[in-house]
């Protein structure tokens, strides 16, 4: 399912974001009509919207267009892109009339198995934006694939853990949940982990890992995904505190769409 303002798109609507790739989005998983944290989804798209557009955001038309794309029952990720269909290369100042493009696609059931992933110095482009710029992120994963790993690991020029491609990343020391203070995005699944299971912020550098019983990867398609090789340091994928995680996220009750 895709349309651009409650109507069926057109390809040549969507052409200023496949050639300019200027906007942004968020990603929900939506069950049975609800979604964990709808409310930072709809924050994250009026801030990020007032960032890239320098206007405001009708989040009510954003719900009303997002429940288009949801069935009465079942699991469904939805993905709410903003972008301004006459944005000009040349001068982008003047984009100024977002759309709301809304996608759909069954949502996947089964747990994903452990990640296992590679390292690499990089940084998103304004990394507190989820833009749609993609590029910079998916080129590492697709190198960290052909090395036979799943995933790529973005940390500075210090080795400062930041974030994953599309995902945050947590530690667990031994005593307590950790999470990163390199900046990334402040991913809804991670907000919402903050709230209900305790945690403390570190600057967490490569070289540290090998004091770390456990690693996981969150976002809001698969919730609480384990970890179990970063480089050459390997983590327990069955450690108790994923599971302990993966519960705390999936008892956070939903808000209805």
């Amino acid at each position: 399912m895709a349309e651009l303002n409650g109507e069926p798109v057109r390809a040549g609507e969507l052409q200023a974001l496949a050639l300019v790739n200027y906007g942004h989005f968020t990603t929900m998983r939506v069950e049975d009509g609800r979604v964990r944290g709808l409310g930072l989804h709809l924050e994250r798209l009026r801030e990020d919207c007032r960032l890239l557009f320098g206007t405001a955001l009708d989040t009510g038309r954003v719900r009303e267009l997002a429940r288009r794309a949801v069935p009465a029952s079942g699991a469904v990720t939805v993905r709410v892109t903003v972008f301004d269909p006459g944005l000009d290369l040349g001068r982008p100042v003047a984009a100024g009339d977002p759309h709301v493009l809304v996608t759909s696609r069954p949502a996947g059931r089964s747990a994903p198995p452990p990640l296992r992933v590679r390292s690499v110095a990089y940084a998103r482009d304004l990394p507190r934006v989820k833009g749609v710029g993609l590029f910079g992120g998916l080129y590492r994963r697709r190198q960290a694939q052909a090395a036979g790993f799943d995933d790529a690991l973005f940390t500075d020029l210090g080795q400062a853990v930041a974030e994953g491609p599309t995902w945050n990343i947590g530690f667990f020391d031994g005593s307590r949940v950790v999470w990163p203070d390199g900046e990334c995005l402040d991913g809804v699944t991670m907000r919402l982990l903050k709230q209900v299971h305790p945690y403390g912020s570190a600057t967490v550098r490569l070289a540290d890992l090998t004091g770390m019983e456990a690693a996981f990867a969150t976002n809001a398609a698969v919730g609480v995904r384990a970890v179990s090789l970063v480089d050459g340091v390997a983590l327990d994928p069955a450690h108790p505190v994923v599971g302990e995680l993966r519960r705390a996220y999936e008892g956070i009750p939903g808000d209805v769409l």
